[in-house]
């Protein structure tokens, strides 16, 4: 005998729908060009605002779980360096990667 599932909707706190009128509005501003959207009332950063900034920092890729084959002498020296050979594997391919992409 099978199990009923039930299905569960999982929603932020405090997160809400938009009215009809909010999105009307929303759809009116983003037809906007820039120059005739009003910023009076937002300031300007000042010259250093972003001198500290980090990109990416709160950026968490999605992982997931793979099963690879890989040489026992390339998996010897990723553990010798002690616990977190996966994350160092994640970082060299990841490292590789970003240099591939840059080059086209």
């Amino acid at each position: 005998m099978r199990k009923a599932t039930k299905a569960v909707r999982v929603v932020r706190a405090g997160a809400r729908t938009l009215t009809q009128n909010q999105k009307r509005e929303l759809t009116a501003l983003a037809s906007l060009p820039d120059d005739q959207i009003d910023t009076s009332d937002i300031p300007e950063l000042p010259p250093g605002a972003w001198k500290n900034a980090v990109r990416g920092r709160f950026y968490r890729p999605v992982k997931q779980a793979v099963s690879m084959r890989l040489d026992a002498d390339v998996i010897a020296w990723l553990r010798k360096s002690g616990k977190g050979y996966q994350t160092r594997a994640n970082s060299i391919l990841r490292e590789r990667m970003l240099a591939d992409l840059r080059r086209g």
